[in-house]
């Protein structure tokens, strides 16, 4: 994952979304979704206007990052 951030310069973005997300995930600049089908259960928040983390809750409090990708393709 941090060859693909450094590769696409979104390290510092990558890292100010991570901060904003351990402090509030349901800030409005992150817009935070849930992914089809919802039963899964699978998370993103925005990175920039092109890429998104994706993620799932593990337990209540502990997220797992499982992919960054771009929003669009």
């Amino acid at each position: 994952m941090t060859s693909f951030l450094k590769k696409r310069n979104l390290t510092r973005k990558f890292a100010r979304q991570s901060q904003v997300f351990v402090a509030n995930p349901r800030h409005p600049s992150l817009n935070t979704e849930v992914l089809e089908p919802k039963n899964l259960r699978i998370y993103s928040f925005r990175v920039d206007k092109k890429y998104r983390a994706v993620f799932v809750f593990l337990t209540p409090d502990f997220i797992e990052i499982v992919d960054i990708n771009n929003h669009y393709s």
